[in-house]
């Protein structure tokens, strides 16, 4: 079963109704993909700015409300990019309690170790290290990452850039391909404090994130549910003194 067959009929219905306006009206600049390539552009400038140290805290906020306004000029939702239940909540909470077991057990158990074993350097996670044994900043980091990470990272990477490098090439399977593709080597690199074994980690964790996006008919339920219990873990590993080589 390809991973780009939608599981989800609303999906293939959203995805026909949403994109035949660029068939009958090819003038309508919504549906342009210059637009497409001015908003990765801008992108580009927002990690740009973010890899000089020019924003504050968090570059995904800034990437959160670009996404809006751009949804928003294309007269979308959040939820026509996939924010929604999928089927129901029983299943959307149950697959993404699964996956982000399995993808945090694939992590610490398999990726991360092969990657310190041909790299030879762990990923850099001395910013987190203020977490051992203090309740009230693990507590807002746990916080922060359903925020941030799980809600917002999703939104960003699966829900927003996924589906606009995919608008460029017609939102073919090959522009899914290449789309889950590009996207996520930006998304390893927005890790790069991590240093080379953070960047492919986080960028492989990314791509796995994105192929449970497709496979759920780009529904962001599961992947943020899958993301933000494994941030989760992370935290409460680190809290405890347990997270490998910390």
């Amino acid at each position: 079963m390809s991973i780009f067959q939608t599981s989800d009929a609303a999906a293939n219905a959203f995805s026909e109704s949403t994109h035949s306006a660029a068939e009958n009206s090819p003038a309508d600049w919504r549906q342009s993909k210059w637009l497409a390539v001015a908003e990765l552009i801008v992108v580009a400038l927002i990690f740009y700015a973010d890899f000089k140290h020019h924003i504050l805290f968090s570059k995904t906020p800034y990437l959160l409300l670009f996404g809006w306004l751009s949804l928003r000029a294309r007269k979308l939702r959040w939820r026509d990019v996939g924010l929604k239940r999928f089927r129901n909540w029983k299943i959307s909470v149950a697959l993404g309690l699964a996956a982000g077991l399995l993808l945090e057990g694939f992590e610490l158990f398999v990726s991360q170790p092969l990657l310190v074993k041909y790299l030879h350097k762990k990923p850099d996670l001395e910013i987190f290290r203020q977490l051992n044994g203090n309740l009230k900043i693990t507590l807002l980091f746990v916080a922060l990452a359903w925020a941030l990470a799980a809600f917002g990272e999703e939104m960003v990477y699966r829900g927003y850039l996924m589906n606009r490098v995919a608008d460029l090439l017609n939102r073919t399977r090959t522009a899914w391909v290449i789309s889950l593709i590009v996207v996520h080597l930006g998304f390893g690199l927005a890790h790069a404090y991590q240093g080379w074994t953070g960047i492919i980690d986080e960028g492989l964790m990314g791509f796995l994130l994105g192929i449970i996006y497709l496979r759920t008919g780009r529904n962001l339920s599961v992947p943020i549910l899958a993301h933000g219990i494994g941030d989760t873990i992370d935290f409460i590993l680190i809290f405890f003194g347990k997270y490998p080589g910390m």
